[in-house]
């Protein structure tokens, strides 16, 4: 039997008619066609999927559509008219902080969710958002540097 879902998605008003066991990654890439939200391993573990509930990051691939009613959700394609996204782009581009791109939307969502709720970011909470999520090509330095330099944190001193 079929609930009608009201939420809002990247500040739009969305009332459908789902399937209660709907996976929100499930309505936002198959219903919504908001593919930039990722589905990497269904299991919660990569952060692919992640997407902003009312202000914190949350795996969509773990979370059922209906669980979001009355919500404020935003996608990766929700977050282009954040002023502090033009400067997690400009940071990542400067700093190689991507190859193939996969796990790069659930990265920016997490990091923009903590910009957004902290005064200021410290480089452990980086380090935590960071830890959250899988990437198969970057090896994680450039990913912290321009996560660092987006929040704009000194560069890490290394040392050989």
């Amino acid at each position: 039997m079929k609930k009608i879902l009201q939420t809002r998605i990247n500040n739009e008003q969305v009332e459908i008619a789902i399937e209660p066991r709907l996976l929100l990654s499930d309505l936002l890439r198959e219903y919504l066609t908001l593919t930039g939200t990722h589905v990497g391993c269904s299991y919660g573990v990569c952060g692919a999927c992640t997407v902003i509930i009312n202000g914190k990051p949350a795996r969509s691939c773990l979370t059922l559509a209906i669980q979001t009613e009355n919500c404020e959700i935003t996608t990766i394609e929700g977050l282009t008219s954040n002023s502090k996204f033009n400067d997690i782009c400009t940071a990542f581009t400067e700093e190689h902080g991507l190859q193939c791109g996969f796990c790069t939307p659930g990265i920016v969502c997490s990091l923009l969710a903590l910009i957004d709720s902290e005064e200021q970011v410290t480089p452990e909470q980086i380090d935590l958002v960071i830890d959250g999520h899988l990437c198969r090509c970057t090896g994680y330095v450039n990913i912290r540097k321009a996560s660092r330099k987006a929040v704009g944190l000194p560069e890490e001193e290394t040392t050989c």
